[in-house]
């Protein structure tokens, strides 16, 4: 009986000193289980054993995302043809396509669109209204009259400054005046490229060339106007004050463009 205990105790011993021992290899099976433990005796019993030791492998059969981790998602989301219904966007490209350059018909076309469509007069309308607010035009005066004078004004620079810029100049220097939507990666990256289409466009090669038609287009609309704006404003510091703010505003507009379609989807949860 002694033997039996003895033995007992030397199997033991490896033991409890490998339970109070976290080794980094395999775990070591107990021995002690030799006397005690229950053998298997069926099929089950041995898939069970050898289930609970082996690691399961979890497979995803789902369908991988259409989507590069670096540069976002692989196909961009398209440029709708009005933004919000209200805002027309004619001279967009969706993300990756290539269109042939614009025809002088069809830029025409684009121009024409832009002037005249309603939303231009509801944008000339609020435009107006705040600047008789403020008393921008002192000479223009106020009331019905004045919101009147701002109102013709405003839409026959706007409508000047579509065919110069969109029509008239892109046909003579073969500039494509259409803004090509860059559709991923990130924000910063992709507001400054919209930003930097006012001083580029492409040519009708495909290539990048300085934007002769924006650029110049801007500065001859704004000289126009100042043969039916009051003499107060024909000074330099206005026109260039107005020439920035036309920048400007396109600038703003290529940066709504290109954002509009990640703001609807993932913002308003919306079609673009």
């Amino acid at each position: 009986m002694r033997c039996l205990w003895s033995l007992l105790l030397l199997v033991s011993a490896p033991v409890a000193f490998a339970q109070q021992v976290s080794l980094p290899a395999t775990p070591v099976v107990a021995p002690a289980n030799i006397f005690g433990a229950e053998l298997p005796n069926a099929p089950d019993a041995l898939s069970a054993s050898s289930s609970s030791i082996e690691p399961q492998v979890e497979v995803d059969n789902s369908p991988a995302a259409d989507t590069d981790t670096t540069d976002g998602p692989v196909k961009p989301l398209p440029q709708p043809k009005r933004i919000l219904g209200i805002m027309p966007n004619y001279r967009a490209v969706s993300a990756g396509e290539k269109p042939p350059p614009a025809t002088p018909r069809q830029a025409f076309s684009i121009a024409t669109r832009q002037s005249f469509d309603y939303s231009a007069f509801v944008f000339v309308g609020l435009t107006s209204a705040i600047a008789e607010g403020q008393n921008s035009h002192p000479a223009l005066g106020k009331g019905i009259p004045g919101f009147w004078a701002y109102s013709w004004r405003g839409w026959v620079d706007k409508t000047d400054g579509n065919y110069w810029v969109v029509w008239a100049l892109p046909t003579l220097l073969h500039e494509d005046e259409r803004y090509y939507a860059l559709g991923r990666g990130p924000i910063l990256k992709r507001a400054g490229y919209a930003v930097s289409r006012v001083f580029v466009t492409p040519d009708y090669n495909g290539h990048l060339t300085i934007n002769g038609a924006e650029l110049i287009g801007r500065g001859v609309a704004q000289g126009i106007a100042t043969t039916y704006y009051p003499s107060s404003d024909r000074t330099a510091s206005e026109l260039a004050t107005k020439y920035s703010y036309a920048l400007l505003r396109d600038a703003a507009t290529n940066t709504f463009r290109e954002l509009w379609p990640d703001i609807a989807a993932h913002v308003l949860h919306r079609n673009p």
